[in-house]
């Protein structure tokens, strides 16, 4: 899977509407030469990537904690609220023309809204919460985030204001610089680092709340842990990608199998998975004809919901 990630990395910086000399293009970013292949490199392919990249691998990681921790297959990374929070984050920037005037306005109100949004179910839930009052708190908090944005639109100034908003929900990697990037990657780094190490709590809770506990693992913090983490790591990628859906859902149930059902192991596996699919879905929308290429969001959701109805579809096999 790395050695995969890596070559559609590097078909990510080749392929577009045309594809372009890499190598020579490297050559003359070394060199300093402002040519026009060296500035579709440093200024579009490689921002476009990386972010890719990252964001992928945020919804792979995030996707397959929350599932984890809630013992819920359909538990997804905006279960707790931090997409739609950044959703209706980045739909105020855009609405009050905050977003158009400067540049850090839209993510940085994606990642407020984030935030804003998991610690209101944090408030709603309680600190000592079971997970069916979790999941309760995070479905109504995204019910009003959602409500809220639907206002939002209803209430936009212009239709430039509507446009905006809707392009945005859609989700795209594209018109990003390395600017978004590195707006994007502290959150989103610190997001895994709140991760790292919570595998063998996951893999114990999997026998129990009860039985984990008497292993030493203390529930509480695990949970919001990862809530933290999911917040910050979700709402920095989702401030800048816009709502692109089912990575975080369809990704540990590809990859849950190879790892023997293990949620510890499959932290990694998913945050490589996660990449890999939304590299591969940026690519394809790029081979669109030119002037119909459509948001990756969008794909993500045409081959996400067939997923889900073949699970459906494969549950009702075994129950027959």
């Amino acid at each position: 899977m790395s050695i995969l990630l890596l070559l559609l990395f590097c078909a990510s910086l080749f392929f577009g509407s045309r594809p372009i000399p890499v190598l020579q293009a490297a050559l003359d970013v070394a060199r300093r030469a402002d040519t026009v292949v060296a500035l579709i490199l440093t200024e579009v392919r490689l921002p476009r990537a990386l972010i890719a990249l990252f964001a992928g691998a945020t919804l792979g990681l995030c996707g397959a904690a929350m599932q984890g921790l809630l013992r819920n297959p359909l538990a997804s990374p905006g279960l707790v609220g931090s997409a739609s929070g950044a959703a209706l984050g980045a739909a105020v920037m855009l609405y009050s023309g905050l977003a158009a005037s400067f540049w850090l306005a839209l993510p940085a109100g994606g990642v407020a809204g984030a935030l804003s949004a998991t610690l209101l179910v944090y408030l709603l839930a309680g600190r000592s919460a079971g997970t069916a009052t979790l999941i309760l708190a995070g479905v109504a908090v995204n019910s009003l985030a959602l409500s809220l944005i639907s206002l939002l639109i209803n209430l936009a100034p212009s239709p430039y204001a509507v446009r905006e908003i809707v392009l945005w929900m859609l989700g795209s990697i594209a018109n990003n610089s390395l600017d978004d990037f590195w707006l994007m990657l502290p959150g989103t780094l610190l997001g895994w680092l709140l991760l790292a190490g919570s595998g063998r709590s996951l893999d114990a809770l999997t026998l129990g709340e009860e039985s984990a506990r008497t292993l030493g693992v203390a529930i509480d913090r695990l949970r919001w842990r990862v809530f933290a983490a999911v917040a910050l790591a979700v709402g920095s990628a989702v401030s800048v990608t816009g709502a692109i859906g089912f990575i975080g859902l369809v990704t540990p149930h590809l990859l849950r199998p190879l790892v023997g059902h293990q949620p510890g192991k499959l932290l990694t596996v998913s945050a490589l998975g996660g990449a890999i699919l939304l590299l591969c879905a940026d690519i394809a929308v790029r081979l669109f004809p030119a002037g119909t290429e459509i948001k990756v969001g969008v794909l993500t959701s045409l081959i996400g919901a067939p997923f889900f109805l073949y699970l459906i579809m494969k549950s009702r096999r075994w129950q027959t």
